[in-house]
């Protein structure tokens, strides 16, 4: 399914039964980012709809033992035939440089392409630089801050990839 993942990882799609397993990482993979309330905005962000409804394009990677590793949720738009969404991404932070979260965002750009998607959009916290610098290094364009973006206090800063550009811009 991914074949650019370390040794002794392998990924597939998500189950209703890894809501609760992924919300176990959440915290500690933050590393507690915004303290109290960023622990339950990330909770808010992933209801168990997300792990029913989104499974054939979201994946789940894990170690050989079970453990989670990393995840992306994303999901074909059902009013822009053009565009996919990634809604959230997580990978282990002692796995990090490891090329696992490309490696999910290449699986992603695939899929949504195998759909006719051109475009694929998500969204971060304007506080997670190593985010920002993460999607610009795949060649996502940023917005600047957009207020309130996700409700009240809730900024975001946007990014847009065009899948028909370059390939070898797609990394």
């Amino acid at each position: 399914m991914i074949e650019d993942l370390p040794a002794g990882l392998t990924a597939r799609h998500l189950s209703n039964d890894d809501h609760f397993r992924v919300l176990a990482v959440l915290d500690r993979w933050w590393g507690g980012l915004k303290g109290r309330a960023g622990s339950t905005e990330r909770a808010l962000l992933l209801p168990q709809l997300y792990f029913q409804h989104f499974t054939t394009t979201s994946f789940l990677v894990e170690h050989d033992s079970g453990e989670v590793a990393a995840f992306l949720i994303g999901f074909l738009s059902q009013t822009q035939p053009d565009t996919a969404y990634v809604h959230f991404v997580g990978v282990d932070p002692a796995l990090h440089g490891q090329g696992i979260g490309s490696a999910l965002y290449q699986a992603f750009f695939a899929l949504a392409q195998s759909h006719g998607r051109r475009y694929v959009h998500c969204i971060t916290s304007p506080e997670n630089d190593a985010s920002q610098a993460f999607h610009t290094r795949l060649g996502f364009a940023a917005s600047a801050v957009q207020p309130d973006y996700d409700g009240p206090g809730l900024d975001r800063v946007a990014f847009t990839i065009d899948l028909s550009a370059d390939p070898a811009a797609i990394r």
